[in-house]
């Protein structure tokens, strides 16, 4: 399993950023595919669940309405759009299998957001 993040970046509060994760080494389309994030001293969350055929989506309490969870299967590739970003998003991103848990046990290096003015 790879799992590949990117298109993290430095971004004033209220900008958007759109990240990709490109996945290697399993049947990707078999899989419900996650978002999660991790901030300095804290535990990793789940962000935003996307089911195989993306035809079901669930988000975290505190990105709904702003992040948009999105693949692609011919790519083997999953997006999260984030919108109104806020200070509070700043954390490491990563992708992994699974609507409730990780399903892999390695993660990708992730991506870094940052949001400040």
């Amino acid at each position: 399993v790879q799992l590949v993040e990117s298109g993290g970046g430095l971004v004033q509060p209220g900008g958007s950023l759109r990240l990709s994760c490109a996945a290697s080494g399993f049947t990707f389309s078999s899989y419900d595919m996650s978002w999660y994030r991790q901030a300095p001293g804290k535990e990793r969350e789940l962000v935003a669940a996307i089911s195989r055929a993306g035809g079901r989506t669930k988000y975290a309490d505190s990105v709904k309405g702003r992040f948009s969870i999105s693949r692609d299967n011919a790519k083997n590739t999953v997006y999260l759009q984030m919108n109104s970003l806020k200070p509070e998003d700043t954390a490491v991103y990563y992708c992994n299998g699974g609507w409730r848990i990780a399903e892999f046990g390695s993660w990708g290096q992730g991506t870094q957001v940052t949001v400040s003015s």
